[in-house]
């Protein structure tokens, strides 16, 4: 089954620097490979739980959709990035 996302803290943030983001949602952790891609950007992070990933907003503009994929299960639902 694929990640299920329920929401971003926070959910905007600068478009020139590397921002922290928690995601929060379920089915993180052994689950196999997972990316996790501010639109089409994949980026680096660190599972903190089965229900909880800390990322790192790569630089962007605009709104991007945030989306967690795991290799074997697909890709979670779409949750909006803002870039201020």
């Amino acid at each position: 089954m694929a990640p299920v996302l329920t929401s971003l803290t926070p959910s905007s943030g600068p478009g020139a620097a590397f921002t922290s983001v928690v995601i929060a949602g379920s089915g993180f952790s052994n689950v196999g490979p997972l990316t996790v891609r501010f639109g089409t950007k994949a980026t680096t992070f660190t599972i903190d739980s089965d229900t909880q990933i800390t990322a790192i907003s790569p630089t962007g503009t605009g709104t991007v959709n945030v989306t967690v994929t795991v290799e074997l299960d697909g890709t979670s639902n779409a949750l909006p990035y803002t870039y201020v």
